[in-house]
């Protein structure tokens, strides 16, 4: 019991039997209830413990039910009732219940009801809903129970939880006798078809307990978990309860207080997120996290202002490790219990001697000798290279895995010094991608958080953002699984390049050790890859590696984000780019790395996030790069070559289609040079092939799965004031995001504008239907005069409304090219791009570029700008084009939605 006081049961009067309950008696017993909810929320915010509170609200449902079940039934609820009972079950049948959990009801009769029964079970519900309880109930003969529960394991599970509240005694026992029958669920058949559930529940889940928006109850590792292992403890061994378990020694007595304070912090959210849902929700929304976290105490700790890119590690992210954390405790254990469950019901096999060390028994693997991982703490790491050797093993056996924990606990931090086991963790890695499923089990067993204490921190730390789909440590190892991906056959089809990349490596453990470190420094408040730099090298010097493995490996981590960043939000068709990036690169050995490594990290983040068109981007950059990086390509083409190399090769392409020479320069006389610099020959000859079939403006011609992976559109058409916005526009109400832009004006005043599009949907090209219609559309907008852009008001999603950030703008003049850079970051939303576009129009400004992207939440769009007479922005233009912009982003949020920056 906490030391906070809980307020006492209120005491019932006696019901009059067959009374019924007068609309008074409702009404009092309603306050009641939610005088004594209003009760329990004052003693759980000063401090009461949440299974206390649960186990007192169920203490009070139960008087009340039993007084309306009396008032309603009369005798059949009576001490001397014959041939029916009423029954507790479900979270109500444990004697639990949350502020809004449904009081689920079992009415059990010997025989069919009688008329008057029935009747009486109608008002007893019916009054039970009056007064805010909210019944879920079922009515059924015992001979009609033991069937169900014969066909359906989750009726014969809530018999397990049945607990008779008023009427027959008798009917208990004949639930019991249900329950003990051996013919019904036998242990081996129960187990069996609970794992099934089980595995079924968590698939909805994407298997793992570390998404964003984790459901508290059904989720791996939440509270359904907890009552899996009691429902299996009782009906293999009659034992309930993590007391009962470790009585039994399934769990050993620090298992079980940490299983138990695993639990108390589950119950402790649940009980906050019930009382701030003001329902019975068991997801915890973003609608909710923020709020839970304060009203748990949780607060945010402020960016260190003496570090440049300090992170805050904010309150919410805290209350959510502390869930995760939680979570994962109880997933763990209840792997090893159940494991503990199997063996005890399975045939004990012969052990097979796998080495001095090791042996197999059956499908798991075991220690010979059981102080084995106390004498010699190596062996830990090579029990999960062993795993790695015998891939048809399924797991240990549950006391190794009781040893594996014993000894982590004895060994503690000394672990992550110890040379020998660095050398078996170094061996371990050298096993290139083998070894990522050996590093994923360690981290199931906790093994990689002792050997790595950096890793240990970030185990359950959440991004309170839509980027980042995971916990820290959950990417990480997604991001390694990815790596591993490239030495599978089976991945050349989608990944041709990185496979063939990955397959040269000489040292494949030093791109694992940067996909194990690129994230490690997550949430300690800098820069966290330059702090992950510095672990990476510690590390990397601990176990022994030559200095220029360390080198590269260090220098992955800290500039892991760069080849992503160069892709995503500068012109890689610009040679100076491509220079810089390769510059910095240095050579193709940190090249080959750094690209496998974006690869594994965007789709790492989020499902959502990789698609054709940054595949093909990646590889665009990455092939460039290699190029600038021969010894005999010391600087970039001068543009002018450039210029003559794209109009040899487009006009050779043209020719092969039966152009002629005079036929292109005619179509070309309106092109400028940046044409040819900043597209490929292959556009161009696309281009000069649309125009040559339309006779008048506009053109508009749509290729719907360009060599980009997108859908590309060509538009030429008169170069007018709201162009682009027009064009942003109609994609925006096709739903199609644009992800690049090239904005072009011939000498003749016509734009020749190409935009690169996926479905704003799918994140995929358009079929041939969708290009047809969007071809059709925009030439219908863009005969109009003057060109008009129709936007479309769409709300924000649920998840966006949480994650609004105050839109940062910033502008930088490009003397040489006569063009002023407009940098915007804001949140997401929807027609985001036709907004701005409408801003432009608005204040009078001509774009000339446009890079666009989307990192969850966040979009991070850069423009080339000019006036209206093709000049940088004056400081007046730019500030009413800053304010124009604000306006419209935050008309779309309310300034209510706004806060800083993260």
């Amino acid at each position: 019991m906490s030391a906070i006081a809980i307020p006492p049961l209120p005491r019932l009067p006696a019901a009059l039997p067959m009374s019924g309950l007068s609309r008074e008696a409702k009404r009092s017993l309603r306050q009641l209830l939610e005088d004594d909810a209003r009760a329990l929320a004052l003693a759980f915010a000063a401090g009461a413990d949440a299974g206390s509170l649960v186990q007192r609200r169920a203490a009070l449902v139960d008087r009340v039910v039993i007084h309306v079940a009396q008032a309603c039934l009369g005798a059949p609820a009576g001490p001397d009732a014959q041939g029916f009972a009423l029954f507790a079950v479900g979270g109500y049948g444990r004697g639990r219940l949350f502020p809004y959990s449904d009081v689920d009801l079992l009415a059990l009769s010997q025989a069919a009801p009688d008329a008057s029964l029935t009747r009486g079970l109608e008002r007893l519900f019916a009054c039970l809903w009056d007064i805010g309880l909210k019944p879920g109930h079922a009515v059924r003969e015992v001979a009609a129970c033991r069937q169900l529960a014969a066909a359906d394991v989750s009726v014969y599970t809530s018999l397990l939880d049945a607990r008779r509240l008023v009427g027959d005694a008798a009917l208990g026992a004949a639930i019991a006798a249900i329950i003990d029958d051996p013919a019904l669920w036998p242990p081996p058949r129960y187990l069996a078809a609970k794992q099934a559930e089980q595995q079924a529940r968590h698939a909805r889940f994407d298997d793992t307990a570390h998404n964003l928006e984790p459901n508290l109850k059904d989720g791996p590792g939440g509270l359904r978990t907890l009552d899996l292992l009691r429902w299996l403890g009782k009906r293999l061994l009659e034992a309930t309860g993590i007391e009962a378990l470790v009585a039994e020694g399934l769990l050993d007595p620090a298992e079980g207080a940490a299983m138990a304070t695993a639990e108390a912090t589950l119950q402790r959210y649940r009980y906050a997120l019930h009382l701030e849902a003001g329902r019975p929700e068991e997801r915890l929304l973003f609608d909710y996290q923020r709020a839970l976290a304060e009203r748990l105490g949780f607060k945010d700790q402020a960016r260190d202002p003496s570090l440049a890119k300090s992170e805050p590690v904010l309150g919410v992210e805290q209350f959510m490790q502390g869930y995760y954390r939680a979570a994962s405790l109880v997933d763990r254990l209840g792997v090893q219990l159940t494991e503990r469950y199997t063996e005890l019901l399975e045939a004990d096999p012969a052990a097979q001697i796998i080495d001095a060390d090791f042996q197999r028994r059956g499908r798991r693997l075991e220690t010979r000798d059981p102080d084995l991982f106390m004498q010699r703490p190596a062996a830990l790491v090579q029990a999960f290279s062993r795993r790695v050797d015998q891939p048809e093993l399924t797991g240990f056996s549950a006391e190794t895995m009781r040893q594996i924990q014993h000894a982590l606990a004895h060994h503690g931090a000394a672990l992550a010094t110890d040379p020998t086991v660095l050398a078996a963790f170094l061996r371990l890695l050298q096993r290139g991608a083998p070894a990522v499923e050996g590093l994923w089990r360690m981290n199931r067993h906790g093994v990689l958080g002792a050997i790595l204490p950096a890793f240990a921190k970030v185990v359950g730390r959440m991004q309170y953002d839509l980027f980042h789909v995971y916990t820290v440590d959950e990417h990480t190892l997604r991001v390694m699984r990815n790596l591993a991906w490239f030495d599978n056959p089976e991945a050349r089809a989608a990944f041709p390049l990185a496979c063939a990349v990955f397959e040269s490596l000489d040292k494949p453990e030093l791109l694992l050790l940067a996909g194990l470190f690129h994230d490690i420094a997550k949430g300690r408040g800098g820069d966290h890859s330059v702090l992950g730099e510095t672990d990476a090298r510690d590390f990397c010097q601990r176990l022994g590696l030559p200095d220029a493995d360390v080198d590269l490996v260090a220098w992955l981590v800290r500039w892991h984000l760069l080849m992503s960043v160069t892709a995503q939000r500068q012109d890689i068709t610009d040679p100076d780019v491509v220079q810089r990036f390769a510059q910095q690169v240095v050579d193709w050995e940190r090249l080959d790395h750094l690209y496998l490594l974006t690869i594994a990290d965007i789709r790492g983040t989020s499902p959502k996030l990789w698609n054709a068109w940054k595949d093909r981007l990646l590889a665009d950059l990455y092939v460039a790069a290699r190029y600038a990086l021969r010894s005999d390509v010391a600087l970039p083409l001068r543009a002018d070559q450039r210029v003559r190399e794209c109009r040899l090769r487009a006009q050779a392409l043209l020719a092969h289609d039966g152009f002629q020479p005079e036929q292109v320069a005619q179509l070309w006389a309106d092109f400028p040079d940046a044409s040819f610099l900043r597209h490929r020959p292959e556009q161009i000859a696309w281009q000069t092939r649309a125009l040559a079939a339309h006779a008048r403006l506009p053109v508009v011609e749509v290729h719907h799965l360009s060599v980009r992976g997108t859908t590309e559109v060509f538009v030429c058409a008169l170069d007018r004031d709201g162009l682009f916005a027009a064009i942003t526009a109609t994609l925006d109400r096709l739903r199609f995001s644009v992800v690049e832009a090239r904005i072009l004006s011939s000498t003749t005043g016509r734009a020749l504008d190409t935009f690169l599009l996926l479905d704003a949907d799918s994140q995929a090209p358009a079929d041939s239907w969708r290009a047809s219609e969007l071809r059709d559309r925009l030439a219908q907008t863009l005969a109009e005069s003057p060109y008009r852009s129709r936007l479309v008001r769409r709300s924000l999603s649920r998840r966006l409304r949480h994650f609004q950030m105050a839109p940062r703008i910033e502008f930088t003049d490009d003397p040489a090219a006569a063009r002023t850079q407009l940098a915007l970051v804001c949140s997401d939303r929807p027609g985001i791009l036709a907004m701005v576009a409408q801003a432009f129009r608005d204040v009078g400004v001509r774009v000339h570029d446009a890079r666009i992207a989307t990192f969850g939440e966040r979009v991070e769009d850069f423009f080339q700008l000019t006036d209206r007479d093709d000049r940088v922005l004056s400081e007046p233009l730019r500030q009413a084009l800053r304010d124009t912009l604000i306006q419209r982003i935050e008309l779309t949020s309310g300034a209510s939605d706004i806060h800083a920056p993260t």
